[in-house]
Protein backbone atom coordinates (compact mmCIF):
# COMPACT_ATOMS: atom_id res chain seq x y z
CA UNK A 1 0.00 0.00 0.00
CA UNK A 2 1.05 3.32 -0.83
CA UNK A 3 2.24 5.61 1.65
CA UNK A 4 -0.05 9.23 1.21
CA UNK A 5 2.07 12.65 2.10
CA UNK A 6 -0.10 15.97 2.88
CA UNK A 7 0.99 19.07 2.14
CA UNK A 8 -0.51 21.34 4.67
CA UNK A 9 -1.77 24.66 4.49
CA UNK A 10 -4.86 25.37 6.41
CA UNK A 11 -5.60 23.56 10.43
CA UNK A 12 -9.38 22.66 9.57
CA UNK A 13 -8.70 21.67 5.55
CA UNK A 14 -5.47 19.09 6.73
CA UNK A 15 -7.93 18.03 9.32
CA UNK A 16 -10.74 17.15 7.45
CA UNK A 17 -8.40 15.85 4.96
CA UNK A 18 -6.78 13.22 7.54
CA UNK A 19 -10.28 11.85 8.92
CA UNK A 20 -11.48 11.38 5.84
CA UNK A 21 -8.17 9.25 4.75
CA UNK A 22 -8.74 7.47 8.30
CA UNK A 23 -12.43 7.15 7.69
CA UNK A 24 -12.27 6.02 4.00
CA UNK A 25 -9.60 3.55 4.78
CA UNK A 26 -11.76 2.28 7.35
CA UNK A 27 -14.49 1.40 4.80
CA UNK A 28 -12.20 0.18 2.17
CA UNK A 29 -9.76 -2.05 4.75
CA UNK A 30 -11.34 -3.03 7.51
CA UNK A 31 -12.24 -1.57 11.25
CA UNK A 32 -9.27 0.93 12.30
CA UNK A 33 -7.08 0.29 9.32
CA UNK A 34 -5.98 2.93 6.50
CA UNK A 35 -3.18 3.73 4.36
CA UNK A 36 -0.05 5.42 6.26
CA UNK A 37 -0.18 9.32 6.38
CA UNK A 38 2.52 11.80 7.05
CA UNK A 39 1.51 15.35 7.14
CA UNK A 40 3.57 18.12 7.03
CA UNK A 41 2.71 22.38 7.21
CA UNK A 42 4.10 25.35 7.44
CA UNK A 43 2.25 28.20 9.78
CA UNK A 44 -0.69 29.66 7.56
CA UNK A 45 0.52 33.07 8.20
CA UNK A 46 3.77 32.19 6.45
CA UNK A 47 1.47 30.75 3.35
CA UNK A 48 -0.67 33.91 3.50
CA UNK A 49 2.19 36.21 3.59
CA UNK A 50 3.17 34.76 -0.06
CA UNK A 51 -0.89 34.69 -0.91
CA UNK A 52 -1.43 38.68 0.07
CA UNK A 53 1.61 39.20 -2.03
CA UNK A 54 0.59 37.59 -4.91
CA UNK A 55 3.97 36.06 -4.35
CA UNK A 56 3.18 32.12 -5.92
CA UNK A 57 6.64 31.47 -6.13
CA UNK A 58 6.72 32.01 -2.15
CA UNK A 59 4.03 29.60 -1.78
CA UNK A 60 5.55 26.90 -4.36
CA UNK A 61 8.81 26.66 -2.63
CA UNK A 62 6.71 26.28 1.04
CA UNK A 63 4.50 23.80 -0.92
CA UNK A 64 8.11 22.43 -2.45
CA UNK A 65 9.60 22.42 1.19
CA UNK A 66 6.80 20.55 2.75
CA UNK A 67 6.86 18.22 -0.20
CA UNK A 68 10.54 17.45 0.60
CA UNK A 69 9.83 16.57 3.98
CA UNK A 70 6.83 14.06 3.19
CA UNK A 71 9.54 12.32 1.00
CA UNK A 72 12.29 11.71 3.14
CA UNK A 73 9.25 10.34 5.74
CA UNK A 74 8.45 8.08 3.14
CA UNK A 75 5.29 9.52 1.24
CA UNK A 76 4.89 8.25 -2.51
CA UNK A 77 2.87 10.44 -3.40
CA UNK A 78 1.48 14.07 -2.42
CA UNK A 79 -1.76 15.95 -1.64
CA UNK A 80 -2.56 19.64 -0.68
CA UNK A 81 -6.35 19.50 0.91
CA UNK A 82 -6.42 23.19 0.30
CA UNK A 83 -7.55 24.60 -2.91
CA UNK A 84 -5.84 28.51 -3.06
CA UNK A 85 -2.53 27.50 -3.07
CA UNK A 86 -2.96 25.36 -6.01
CA UNK A 87 -2.59 28.16 -7.88
CA UNK A 88 1.12 27.65 -7.14
CA UNK A 89 0.65 23.94 -8.76
CA UNK A 90 2.44 24.94 -12.20
CA UNK A 91 5.47 26.40 -10.29
CA UNK A 92 5.63 22.23 -8.31
CA UNK A 93 4.55 20.01 -10.20
CA UNK A 94 7.44 18.77 -12.21
CA UNK A 95 10.13 19.84 -9.75
CA UNK A 96 8.46 17.76 -6.77
CA UNK A 97 9.92 14.60 -5.26
CA UNK A 98 6.73 12.77 -5.72
CA UNK A 99 3.58 12.99 -8.06
CA UNK A 100 0.84 15.02 -6.92
CA UNK A 101 -2.96 14.48 -7.00
CA UNK A 102 -4.66 17.83 -7.98
CA UNK A 103 -7.35 18.50 -6.35
CA UNK A 104 -9.78 20.33 -9.06
CA UNK A 105 -8.83 18.03 -10.99
CA UNK A 106 -10.40 15.28 -8.71
CA UNK A 107 -13.51 17.31 -8.41
CA UNK A 108 -13.85 17.37 -12.03
CA UNK A 109 -13.53 13.98 -12.40
CA UNK A 110 -15.89 13.21 -10.18
CA UNK A 111 -18.38 16.17 -11.56
CA UNK A 112 -18.01 14.24 -15.16
CA UNK A 113 -18.53 10.46 -13.28
CA UNK A 114 -21.41 11.70 -11.80
CA UNK A 115 -22.63 14.02 -15.20
CA UNK A 116 -23.44 17.10 -13.85
CA UNK A 117 -22.94 20.09 -16.17
CA UNK A 118 -23.17 22.92 -14.11
CA UNK A 119 -21.04 24.03 -11.41
CA UNK A 120 -20.52 26.81 -9.27
CA UNK A 121 -18.08 27.34 -7.13
CA UNK A 122 -17.89 28.84 -3.61
CA UNK A 123 -14.42 29.45 -2.43
CA UNK A 124 -11.95 32.31 -0.98
CA UNK A 125 -11.43 35.38 -3.11
CA UNK A 126 -8.17 34.25 -4.26
CA UNK A 127 -9.77 30.86 -5.50
CA UNK A 128 -12.51 32.52 -7.09
CA UNK A 129 -9.84 34.90 -8.91
CA UNK A 130 -7.48 32.79 -9.45
CA UNK A 131 -7.00 30.10 -12.57
CA UNK A 132 -7.41 26.56 -10.85
CA UNK A 133 -11.15 25.80 -11.32
CA UNK A 134 -11.44 27.41 -14.59
CA UNK A 135 -8.61 25.14 -15.90
CA UNK A 136 -9.58 22.30 -14.74
CA UNK A 137 -12.89 22.26 -15.48
CA UNK A 138 -12.81 23.73 -18.62
CA UNK A 139 -13.10 20.13 -20.36
CA UNK A 140 -16.60 20.45 -18.29
CA UNK A 141 -17.58 24.69 -19.32
CA UNK A 142 -19.55 23.57 -22.64
CA UNK A 143 -21.06 20.93 -21.07
CA UNK A 144 -23.26 23.36 -18.48
CA UNK A 145 -22.64 21.90 -15.07
CA UNK A 146 -25.14 21.43 -12.00
CA UNK A 147 -24.04 21.44 -8.49
CA UNK A 148 -21.61 22.97 -5.80
CA UNK A 149 -17.95 22.35 -5.97
CA UNK A 150 -17.05 23.33 -2.00
CA UNK A 151 -13.89 24.82 -3.08
CA UNK A 152 -12.73 26.29 0.25
CA UNK A 153 -11.60 23.93 1.97
CA UNK A 154 -13.59 25.15 5.46
CA UNK A 155 -17.18 25.16 3.81
CA UNK A 156 -17.66 21.66 3.89
CA UNK A 157 -17.43 21.79 7.50
CA UNK A 158 -20.54 24.56 7.07
CA UNK A 159 -22.25 23.30 4.29
CA UNK A 160 -23.13 19.29 4.07
CA UNK A 161 -24.70 17.71 1.29
CA UNK A 162 -28.37 17.11 3.80
CA UNK A 163 -28.34 20.86 3.95
CA UNK A 164 -27.57 21.99 0.50
CA UNK A 165 -30.43 22.29 -2.11
CA UNK A 166 -27.63 20.81 -4.83
CA UNK A 167 -25.48 18.32 -4.62
CA UNK A 168 -22.08 19.37 -3.42
CA UNK A 169 -18.67 18.51 -4.60
CA UNK A 170 -16.48 18.39 -1.86
CA UNK A 171 -12.89 19.16 -2.99
CA UNK A 172 -11.48 17.84 0.18
CA UNK A 173 -13.26 14.83 0.92
CA UNK A 174 -12.72 13.95 -2.95
CA UNK A 175 -9.00 14.26 -2.68
CA UNK A 176 -8.72 12.20 0.05
CA UNK A 177 -10.77 10.01 -1.27
CA UNK A 178 -8.57 9.59 -4.62
CA UNK A 179 -5.58 9.59 -1.70
CA UNK A 180 -7.06 6.12 -0.57
CA UNK A 181 -7.95 4.96 -3.45
CA UNK A 182 -4.53 5.47 -4.97
CA UNK A 183 -2.95 4.11 -1.87
CA UNK A 184 -4.27 1.01 -2.07
CA UNK A 185 -4.72 0.58 -6.18
CA UNK A 186 -1.19 1.98 -6.70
Amino acid sequence: MLHIGIVACSTEGAALCYRTISLEGAQLLGVHDHPEVSLHSHSLARYMKSIEAGDWAGVAELMLSSADKLAKAGADFLICPDNTIHQAFDLIEHRAPRPWLHIAREVAAEAKRREFRRLAVLGTRYLMEGPVYPQALRSLKDEGCDAVVLGCTEIPLLVTPESSPMPTLDSTRLLARAAVRKAIDG
